[in-house]
């Protein structure tokens, strides 16, 4: 899973039992070198399917990291690009990744909570990779609330969502197995580390969406190939802020 450049497992140990936050500025010098930054065809995916939606002016990156989402704003918004992470580390090696400079829109980085986000309605285009399992189903309306405050009027936020493996798969029982290590981890040790792969179903999701205020619709992300049965492997969520 791991280059012999990423953390190694004594690493990743002190890292899983630390708090989110720390685990998190730890792992950051090497997370780009782990299987948990999102993969360049999925951003690109989302690059060419968020475009036709456009143009935007302005973007948001709900919890950046090392910047992912921060490269598909600078090739979609005109004027400005921010990310927004309560992690310092990913923040440091996000800015060390974008230098101020260059072409495109105007980067900036914001270090803050994602559940208090500190923005008037400023954004045409909020989106977010691979950071839904560290909220808890609990917390997933008030983050969509913040999102939505964050964003203007016919604002669009997008996220990529995968369709879930099979039942009784591979990746079912890993996912299973890993979600449940975690629920052990947090019930025996403080201060809690909150990543969970299966705390984010659509149904749910598109809930949460509604009720926070969105007109949400689905796009298949094509690109990234069909399921067995036919059906999409991933789509494009797309919730607007119509008031």
């Amino acid at each position: 899973m791991f280059t012999k450049q990423g953390p190694t497992v004594r690493e990743l140990a002190v890292q899983a039992l630390s708090s989110t936050e720390r685990g998190y500025d730890l792992l950051a010098p090497k997370f780009d070198r782990t299987p948990y930054r999102t993969p360049d065809r999925v951003l690109d995916a989302v690059t060419r399917a968020v475009r036709e939606l456009g143009p935007f002016d302005t973007g948001l990156d709900v919890c950046c990291g090392t910047g992912a989402g921060v490269g598909v704003l600078r090739q979609l918004c005109r004027e400005r690009a921010v990310g927004v992470d309560f992690s310092a580390g990913m923040l440091a090696e996000a800015r060390a990744a974008f230098p101020p400079g260059g072409e495109g829109p105007t980067v900036h980085w914001v270090r803050a909570d994602a559940r208090s986000l500190p923005f008037a309605p400023a954004f045409d285009l909020a989106l977010s990779f691979g950071a839904f399992g560290h909220f808890l189903p609990t917390e997933r309306f008030g983050l969509f609330a913040e999102v939505y405050g964050s964003l203007r009027p016919g604002g669009q936020f997008v996220f990529p969502i995968g369709a879930p493996p099979p039942v009784g798969s591979r990746a079912y029982w890993s996912l299973f197995g890993f979600d449940a290590a975690m629920r052990v981890r947090n019930a025996l040790w403080r201060p809690r580390f909150v990543m969970y792969y299966r705390t984010f179903p659509l149904g749910d999701v598109l809930e949460d969406l509604t009720q926070a205020g969105f007109a949400v619709r689905l796009l298949p992300l094509t690109e990234l190939g069909p399921r067995p049965d036919g059906s999409p492997r991933a789509r494009l969520v797309v919730a607007t802020r119509e008031g």
